[in-house]
């Protein structure tokens, strides 16, 4: 009776869905058709931190898949550890959510501690164990849940620092890893996404790291909402200004 309960209250968001869900399922199926981010692949792994971006992720890449799209399976991976960047929600939890859905998912292990603790490295590490693990069971297309502001705090901390207007790619090929990476939510604003977690449940901070609390990212996100009080269609302009202008470097095989 208990794991009835506890089914009951998981927070599964599926179609018919209301006017939101609608747009960002629009808007996700716009990025996937436009740049062609699922065209020849049958599996799809997602990185899934368990927040509120990777979570909706799944949801509307579950509910696309064989609609307008041809069919591709999802398997879920997630990086659990003392210090990993998320949501800090259980394995467990997690597991109950992916079973629900009939998406398998896989647990690794990171040994990051807080002495050396650093977004950038953190990010490396995890990314790594997440190649890996979808490598192991045939999986090299990995969607990543990073949305619009995402790409446009990239798009500025790349210009402030490296002299480079180069935001987030809708789709890049790790020739290293021999992975290539996706972004279905590249065109769905972070309120948005706020807004359709709240509606389903799944709301929750979706960063308990003692690091990322202060990070540039973070810090960057504050100018973005300075800047926005004076320039309110600041988000949107700078979203398509890296769609038009942007560097693709990053596509470059070194």
């Amino acid at each position: 009776m208990n794991l009835e309960k506890i089914k009951l209250t998981l927070p599964i968001a599926s179609p018919p869905w209301t006017g939101l869900g609608k747009r960002l399922e629009s808007l996700c199926r716009k990025a996937l058709y436009e740049f062609g981010l699922v065209e020849g692949v049958d599996k799809v792994g997602i990185a899934l931190s368990g927040g509120k971006d990777s979570l909706s992720l799944l949801y509307l890449l579950k509910a696309i898949s064989g609609r307008g799209f041809q069919p591709f399976s999802l398997h879920a991976f997630h990086v659990s550890g003392e210090f990993s960047c998320g949501s800090s929600v259980t394995g467990s939890f997690l597991k109950q959510i992916c079973d629900e859905l009939e998406v398998p998912l896989t647990i690794c292990e990171t040994s990051q501690k807080r002495e050396d603790l650093a977004c950038y490295s953190c990010s490396r590490l995890r990314r790594t164990l997440i190649f890996n693990a979808a490598k192991e069971v045939g999986i090299t297309t990995i969607a990543f849940g990073h949305h619009r502001d995402d790409s446009i705090q990239t798009l500025l901390m790349n210009l402030f620092h490296k002299a480079e207007f180069a935001a987030n790619l809708p789709k890049v090929p790790m020739h290293d890893y021999g992975v290539t990476i996706i972004r279905p939510l590249i065109y769905v604003s972070e309120d948005e996404i706020k807004e359709f977690a709240k509606m389903y449940g799944f709301a929750r901070v979706t960063c308990q790291c003692p690091v990322g609390q202060n990070s540039m990212r973070k810090q960057t996100e504050q100018l973005l909402s300075l800047i926005e009080e004076t320039f309110p269609n600041l988000r949107e302009n700078l979203s398509q200004a890296s769609f038009t202008y942007a560097s693709d470097k990053a596509l470059k095989k070194k």
